[in-house]
């Protein structure tokens, strides 16, 4: 049953970071102003922007490769769930360290926080079975 709601968290991250890193490659302004909390970190840098859309775009395609290829599974998703886990460590430390008010943390949850703890849990899913 884990593995069954592993694949389907994971088809929903693929496929939810392919769509914003798209979004983000093809349109970094209108990204940078619709996402809620960017505007607030820094001015606009098309190239910033893009540069992160390619990651997003990638982890994309690693969650779902990731599915479809079971055995290559831990491997493909390990160092997207390590680099959405950093992004998300980055985003608490802006909060401790000052740089940022507390009400981000809340502001950033469903597109930092939550896909970063989605993807540790995929990870543990993953290793365990593959120990299996």
């Amino acid at each position: 049953m884990s593995q069954t709601i592993s694949i389907r968290i994971a088809m929903l991250l693929g496929l939810l970071a392919m769509i914003n890193g798209t979004f983000m490659i093809l349109a970094p302004e209108p990204w940078y102003w619709l996402v809620p909390g960017v505007s607030d970190r820094g001015p606009f840098n098309q190239h910033l922007v893009r540069d992160v859309g390619i990651n997003y775009l990638l982890i994309g395609v690693a969650f779902v490769l990731g599915c479809v290829y079971p055995k290559q599974r831990l491997a493909l998703w390990l160092f997207p769930a390590a680099w959405l886990l950093g992004h998300a460590i980055f985003h608490i430390w802006e909060v401790l360290v000052g740089l940022c008010s507390p009400v981000f943390l809340l502001i950033d949850f469903a597109g930092v926080t939550l896909p970063a703890l989605l993807s540790v849990y995929l990870i543990y899913v993953s290793y365990t079975l593959q120990r299996q």
